[in-house]
């Protein structure tokens, strides 16, 4: 027997399979149309979110989770994004939960820091 995992867990995971560049664990909590919006850009489907999270993965220092809320199938957290090129930045990421799966993203945060850095390492 199989139990799905609340918004709140999936959202856990996520966080800690990130951190942990577990891409294989974050791949089966998405669904396969996932939709992606953020402060650098956007993504449909599985394969495009995975690779905007390895990308950003490559500079992901850690994951500073100040605060979770979850209702249903919505769950936001509020954390700083700690990367090896940038000062940590606080993030909003709000999620949405359909059919047991992660089925939309949305990220938000001041990515002035970030692009600084990333253009300082070209």
């Amino acid at each position: 027997m199989t139990t799905t995992k609340s918004a709140r867990e999936l959202a856990e995971t996520y966080f800690a399979a990130w951190e942990a560049g577990e891409f294989e664990t974050i791949r089966e909590l998405l669904a396969d149309d996932v939709d992606f919006v953020g402060a650098l850009g956007t993504a449909s489907g599985v394969e495009e979110a995975l690779a905007g999270l390895k990308g950003l993965g490559q500079v992901l220092e850690r994951i500073d989770v100040k605060v979770r809320v979850a209702e249903g199938d919505e769950v936001i957290t509020w954390f700083e994004l700690c990367t090896t090129i940038a000062p940590p930045a606080p993030t909003a990421n709000w999620m949405h939960v359909e059919n047991g799966r992660i089925a939309r993203i949305r990220v938000t945060f001041d990515p002035r820091g970030l692009l600084a850095g990333i253009e300082k390492k070209a």
